[in-house]
């Protein structure tokens, strides 16, 4: 049989030097996750500086690896799945033309199939193509039920890989395999710059635990003292591992159907009433897919120690494009709830320093929270003003019941109960959310403060704090100023 004769991905890197030992499996799906992590890192950083239409290519299984927007819409993805559901058997069954398969593809985000019986079903990988480098990372399963993750830059050994999975797409579907080896051969195979692999490996250091810093953090736990302990400075606990591993399965399925979904959108011939009940599911799987990203790294930031999470990658940004992107989104979420919002912003917003894509996923979150527990026809104020060297988002809630004739009306604070150390429950709207410790280490993180406050008359404040940049011109005027 032909599946068995082809060979996997993980056997392919079987001689690369940067193979790594097989391992535990939770170990090894930690070192996958922290080498995404550094790949999304070089491929957004690789967007900036290319002037290509088509500035990278990524092959992955079994479902799309980066949900963040600026990749999303930029790179070129095609994730192989041994998924039964093919979005191809919606189609008539006779072989399309290639300008057909061109067209409902598009190459954007096409899905093909992996079959059963190839080995290639029990591996996790992710080839990526850009002007300057090549990399293959896999994830595969032992015999043995350990795990084994590698992966290599080396151009040889990335274009072996990209031949084992050719030959598969030349067996399923051939028309599509001619194009898509058109597209990989316009990425020139070069030995990639030093200065990538160097920095790959610092962002893989920046991922990495410190055992020491955990190991005296452990040991100074077990001696009494007066001093508060440091949050982020444990070894993982079991709830925490759990919430991973499930927003891992969770997220990983809705990115495969948000997928498959995209594809259908492409489809002309479709009813307006499919189009519109498609383009739900694909904001539902969107809204679910950030809300799992939300969690995980939540959890991760409970696995780190301090030092790691002032590391959070932090950039100059400008609220106002974040703000632009996120007021309708929550005047949606207010408006399922039959809940009114107002948005007060200066016409002119500072430049912030802050992670953009982290920003906008804790803001959206925190207020999907906050409007899940304000009771229907509540008003929502959201002012952003300056505070000093810092920009003040604040959230307000401001309760229809509220009236002149019953001034002393008290605001009952929402019932929650804690499930674990991340978690809360609120059994009047069911709602599981993240609880305000892990919603406020996720805000340090990114260079900001949350602040809650609970005002007997109004309900719970939240008012978030992000630093302001500090122009080169305001640091001379600072110095002289300290001279």
């Amino acid at each position: 049989m032909y599946e068995w004769i082809l060979p996997s991905l993980s056997e392919v890197l079987a001689d690369s030097q940067s193979t790594m030992a097989e391992c535990s499996p939770a170990k090894a799906e930690r070192q996958w996750r922290m080498s995404l992590a550094a790949t999304e890192h070089l491929l957004i950083e690789s967007l900036a500086i290319t002037s290509s239409a088509t500035p990278a290519l990524v092959l992955a299984a079994p479902a799309p690896l980066f949900s963040q927007p600026i990749l999303t819409q930029n790179i070129q993805t095609v994730t192989f799945t041994a998924k039964p559901f093919n979005p191809l058997a919606l189609m008539p069954f006779q072989m399309p033309t290639t300008t057909t398969v061109a067209q409902e593809h598009s190459f954007q985000e096409a899905v093909l199939p992996i079959l059963p019986a190839d080995p290639l079903v029990s591996e996790q990988f992710c080839l990526v193509f850009t002007e300057k480098f090549r990399l293959v990372l896999v994830l595969a399963e032992c015999k043995n039920g350990n795990k084994r993750f590698s992966f290599s830059f080396e151009p040889q050994i990335v274009h072996q890989a990209w031949r084992a999975i050719g030959a598969r797409v030349m067996l399923t579907n051939p028309d599509f395999c001619a194009e898509l080896d058109g597209l990989v051969q316009q990425y020139s195979p070069v030995a990639p710059d030093y200065r990538v692999a160097m920095q790959f490996s610092q962002l893989l250091l920046q991922e990495l635990p410190e055992p020491e810093v955990a190991k005296e953090s452990e040991t100074a736990s077990n001696i009494p003292h007066s001093q508060p302990s440091i949050p982020n400075t444990q070894h993982p606990v079991p709830d925490v591992e759990l919430l991973q591993a499930f927003a891992h399965e969770v997220r990983t399925p809705l990115t495969t159907i948000r997928t498959m979904t995209r594809l259908l959108l492409k489809r002309r011939d479709l009813p307006a009433a499919v189009v519109n009940r498609l383009e739900i599911i694909d904001h539902e799987c969107t809204e679910q897919i950030d809300r799992m990203e939300l969690l995980f790294k939540a959890a991760e930031l409970e696995t780190c120690t301090a030092t790691k999470v002032a590391n959070t990658h932090l950039t100059p940004m400008s609220l106002h494009q974040v703000l632009q992107q996120s007021i309708p989104r929550w005047q949606q979420a207010a408006s399922r709830r039959n809940l009114t919002l107002e948005v007060v912003v200066p016409q002119q917003l500072p430049t912030v320093v802050s992670n953009p894509t982290m920003l906008d996923r804790v803001l959206t979150g925190l207020m999907e929270n906050f409007t899940r527990s304000l009771p229907a026809g509540s008003h929502i104020q959201v002012q952003v003003i300056p505070a000093g060297d810092q920009l003040k988002l604040q959230l307000s809630p401001q309760l229809q019941c509220q009236n002149s004739e019953t001034p002393d009306t008290f605001v009952t604070p929402p019932i929650r109960k804690a499930l674990g150390q991340l978690l809360m429950f609120q059994p009047e709207t069911g709602t599981i959310s993240l609880n305000l410790n892990a919603t406020k280490h996720l805000f340090q993180a990114i260079g900001g403060k949350l602040i809650v406050r609970q005002r007997p008359q109004y309900g719970e404040v939240l008012t978030i704090f992000l630093p302001l940049e500090v122009s080169h011109q305001q640091k001379l005027e600072v110095r002289k100023n300290c001279g």
